[in-house]
């Protein structure tokens, strides 16, 4: 790594000198705790009841033991050295970046040292904080040194640095999924991680989520946690929903934190977050990507996927991430074609979309995008959409989480002294022993999961039945020989959970108070390779993703 000089410093409130491998002569304070109830007095008169706050900081997470391990590293980096990157980094997608690092414009250590600075820019001060990242990999800089030495052909994910949902395990930083009964929840390496690493991949932290990924109470604001606190949207802090579960993914990867983030979706956790904060982000077909360790929901629905600025980054960070893992048992072989998919332009006269009537008189929007990829040659295909109900929804949660939580805590758990909940009842029991600070919004879907008395025969039928009515809803696809449903954001993404479909979710617009929307491309099992296609056709017709205003500096 480089041998930096000896550096002075100016904190909050104090000054401390620190050389290269020696302590800090005084402790270095960079952030102190604030008193947020002005913020929360002031959402108590949001539209939506789930964007109305108990509380905007973390009751108990100390960002100076995120941030001060690298912060001397960090004021190395000079302002003069971020302006001269910043056209070569911001919003440009991966194939640019290493362009730039093979021409010797940077280097990785220095693209990590970009990135950092950034997060430190505007996630310490309270009045910029998005509340998104809550841990940093202490030896990033270090392993992109060594990234540095190394010759010859990479995976073009060699080297990008990349943020992780805080349900998804990785050995350098502790997994909580957001709950303080994980809070010292030490793991291995998830299988996804794994392959990210092989790759060159740079794990650059965690982000915040909606605790449980979203799946603790049925009136939580989406991105809240009680180790995280109140993610924030960056198109408009506490203005505009940040989306859910993966809020972390999609507000930090929207504010340029990192090249792009790791999410996981049950039902619209991933497409959800990617619409709100306007970046691309890829629902895979179940199987597609392993979820050994990573903490679940539902091992019928549960996956993780790429969110990213653009399309082609998404493809790159979705093919970083195959593989088929045998602990795994919808685990599949990789698809073909994923990485390919960002060079080969699809034929656009050869491409049928299903467009919903529906959609198309109530949001102008969407009307404007299906009108642009009707004239560059899209064959279009209105319908009605059926109305399907997906009866006994959240049975199939409940179930699968009361056998799957304890199957993650047996299996990833290293230190069974740190973390003492081993079932689904501990955690509720553990939560009500410090209720304002565990659980400020209840845990009444955590508590449906202990009161649920559905037999396991009643359960695969409802598991099957869920299975037929997604795909009944998607039928139009085979009727009409369509390559994709288009949707709005995350409107349908309970059918593509349940049919186990694949869903891209693009940029399409903004409204006219500047919230984000997207277009959602919904196609047929393992599909992703021809809907990445797809999607690039449309993020080229549209060039519709725009920076966060307040995040452009």
């Amino acid at each position: 790594m480089k041998k930096y000089l000896a550096v002075c410093f100016l904190m909050v409130g104090l000054v401390a000198c620190n050389q290269k491998n020696s302590e800090p002569k005084e402790e270095v304070v960079l952030w102190t705790p604030y008193n947020d109830s002005t913020e929360v007095a002031a959402s108590a008169g949001n539209e939506s009841p789930r964007m109305r706050y108990k509380f905007i900081q973390s009751k108990v997470l100390d960002k100076n033991e995120v941030f001060v391990p690298l912060y001397a590293e960090v004021t190395q980096f000079s302002d003069q050295q971020y302006k001269m990157m910043k056209p070569l980094v911001l919003e440009q997608d991966i194939p640019t970046i290493q362009k730039s690092i093979t021409e010797g414009k940077f280097s990785y250590e220095e693209l990590v040292l970009f990135y950092l600075y950034r997060i430190y820019k505007y996630e310490l001060p309270n009045n910029t904080t998005l509340n998104t990242v809550i841990a940093l990999n202490h030896n990033v800089l270090e392993e992109a040194w060594q990234l540095d030495k190394s010759q010859g052909n990479h995976h073009p994910i060699y080297g990008m640095p990349i943020l992780l949902k805080d349900n998804i395990g990785t050995s350098e930083m502790k997994t909580t999924a957001g709950a303080i009964a994980l809070m010292d929840n030490q793991t291995d390496d998830a299988f996804i991680v794994e392959q990210l690493k092989a790759k060159g991949a740079l794990i650059l932290g965690k982000v915040n989520l909606s605790e449980w990924a979203n799946y603790i109470c049925s009136v939580c604001p989406n991105g809240q946690s009680a180790v995280g606190g109140q993610t924030m949207n960056p198109y408009g802090r506490q203005q505009f929903d940040t989306g859910g579960s993966s809020a972390g993914s999609g507000t930090s990867t929207a504010a340029n934190y990192a090249v792009g983030a790791v999410g996981t979706e049950t039902s619209g956790s991933i497409l959800s977050p990617s619409s709100q904060n306007s970046v691309v982000g890829l629902k895979p077909t179940i199987g597609l990507l392993s979820r050994t360790g990573i903490v679940p929901i539902s091992s019928t629905l549960d996956t993780p996927g790429p969110m990213t600025k653009n399309v082609t980054d998404n493809a790159i960070l979705l093919d970083a991430m195959l593989g088929k893992d045998a602990n795994d048992a919808k685990s599949v072989e990789q698809e073909s074609g994923i990485l390919s998919s960002w060079v080969q332009p699809v034929s656009l006269e050869k491409v049928r979309l299903g467009v919903m009537k529906n959609l198309m008189e109530r949001d102008s929007i969407y009307a404007a995008a299906v009108e642009k990829l009707k004239s560059a040659g899209i064959q279009i295909v209105e319908f009605e959409p059926d109305n399907v109900a997906l009866d006994n929804f959240l049975t199939l949660l409940n179930l699968d989480m009361r056998t799957d939580l304890p199957a993650y805590l047996r299996a990833e758990v290293k230190d069974k002294d740190a973390v003492k909940v081993e079932t689904v009842e501990d955690v509720v029991n553990f939560n009500r022993q410090d209720t304002l600070t565990r659980i400020p919004y209840g845990q009444q879907l955590f508590e449906g999961i202990l009161a649920d008395s559905t037999s396991q025969t009643d359960f695969q039928k409802i598991k099957s039945n869920l299975m037929d009515s997604g795909r009944s809803f998607f039928q139009i696809m085979e009727k009409e020989s369509l390559d994709a449903v288009l949707s709005i954001n995350n409107y349908h993404a309970g059918y593509a959970a349940v049919a186990e479909y694949p869903a891209l979710t693009v940029p399409m617009g903004y409204k006219s108070t500047g919230e984000p929307e997207s277009l959602t491309f919904i196609g047929k099992p393992f599909s992703e390779a021809h809907l990445l296609q797809i999607g690039i056709a449309f993020e080229n017709l549209t060039h519709a993703r725009q920076m966060p205003q307040k995040y452009q500096d």
